[in-house]
Order: structure tokens, then C-alpha cells, then sequence
């Protein structure tokens, strides 16, 4: 029987450009939780400890925020977007 490892994305995602198309992917899909989850992977390949600290949330309330199912306040995922050097624009849905 072959095993399989869980993939996970945080091996991946070693440059800027890696991390902004990864969010942006995850920002289309209609699961919010998708995004959390894009969030908390790139916190997790720069290191937890240090990205809260670049992002000025302590180490416990970013994995709080991170969760699958949080609802975090707009402005708590500000902080960890502008540490990551990426922002949120938004475009016209095309049909």
C-alpha cells in the first residue's frame, strides 16, 4: 500500500509572487475559509512567531484569527496582509 503525505502549501511559498497568486486564488473560492487557511500557511512559511510579530497581533490572537470558521474584524486582517506586502483590490465579476 502507498502512503501519501498531507500537501502542504507552506513548502511552496518561498517568494512574494508565490504568496500574492496563492491569496488571490484563495480569495476566489466561495469558502471563506479558504482564505484563512492561505493566510495561516503563509504565516506558517515565514514562521508563526516571527510573522505575528511583522504584523503586530500577538502570537495566540493570529491563530485565533487564522482558524477555519473565526470571523475576524476587517482591520485584524489588515495587519497580517500588509506584512505579508500584499493588498486587496477588488475587479468588476465578469459572467
Amino acid at each position: 500500500m502507498v502512503k501519501f503525505a498531507p500537501f502542504d502549501a507552506a513548502g511552496y511559498l518561498d517568494d512574494e509572487e508565490a504568496i500574492a497568486e496563492y491569496i488571490s486564488a484563495a480569495l476566489e473560492d466561495p469558502n471563506p475559509d479558504a482564505f484563512l487557511t492561505a493566510v495561516r500557511d503563509v504565516a506558517r512559511a515565514r514562521g508563526i512567531a516571527q510573522f505575528a510579530k511583522e504584523a503586530g497581533l500577538g502570537r495566540e490572537s493570529l491563530y485565533k484569527a487564522l482558524t477555519p470558521g473565526a470571523k475576524p474584524r476587517y482591520d485584524t486582517m489588515l495587519k497580517p496582509l500588509h506584512a505579508l506586502g500584499v493588498k486587496l483590490s477588488a475587479s468588476p465579476v465578469r459572467s
